[in-house]
């Protein structure tokens, strides 16, 4: 047997009934229970892949054990998840896997926009709080201050996971505006096409 599904094997069977891989996740289900760590530090107790940040809790429903999983473990082998009662698609599955992975992922940067609003008093930055709660989005003035600071802090966060308001006609025309050396502060928070558009804007990529 190969590395992989041997590892696996390893990890579930012993906590199952059934005595074959298809058997045993037949008894598992994915519990609703998520946990982000902040950092990729964890181990997916089914496979053993390393550098986790999100776990995801399946349980037996036969022995009632449980193990903290990665949600790839969950697709690949096809655990049961439900919504409200109803066991889903494995399209659907993925889909309400990655929904909680983006709901994750929202409230880690609202975690950072707190912890920045606490550590300075400045209007600004809990106005950009209050702004991402409501929109889940920055303005392109306010990322500029809030990944500044943030920087500046030593505030622990991921600039990927926030995301930048730019439909309104106003906020293109401020990062137009906007010098470049400020547009850097918050590049990886931009989309491919919000980095295309500020290039366009003859905003030159980061080195």
């Amino acid at each position: 047997m190969d590395t992989y599904p041997r590892r696996v094997g390893e990890s579930i069977l012993p906590l199952s009934v059934g005595g074959t891989l298809p058997e045993a996740f037949e008894e598992w289900f994915f519990t609703e229970k998520v946990m982000d760590h902040e950092h990729p530090t964890e181990i997916c107790e089914l496979c053993g892949k390393e550098e986790t940040r999100y776990h995801f809790e399946i349980e037996n429903e036969l022995t009632h054990k449980k193990l903290w999983v990665g949600s790839h473990c969950i697709l690949q082998f096809n655990v049961p998840v439900y919504n409200e009662g109803l066991r889903l698609t494995p399209l659907g599955s993925k889909r309400k896997l990655e929904k909680l992975t983006e709901k994750m992922r929202l409230e880690a940067c609202i975690r950072a926009l707190e912890r920045l609003s606490a550590a300075e008093n400045n209007e600004i930055l809990r106005n950009a709080l209050e702004y991402y709660k409501r929109r889940k989005k920055l303005t392109p003035r306010f990322a500029f201050v809030v990944f500044w600071r943030l920087q500046h802090n030593k505030i622990d966060h991921s600039p990927s996971f926030f995301s930048i308001d730019l439909k309104r006609k106003k906020y293109q025309s401020d990062l137009e505006e906007m010098p470049t050396e400020r547009v850097h502060f918050f590049w990886k928070a931009l989309t491919t096409s919000q980095r295309q558009m500020a290039i366009d804007m003859d905003h030159k990529p980061p080195r």
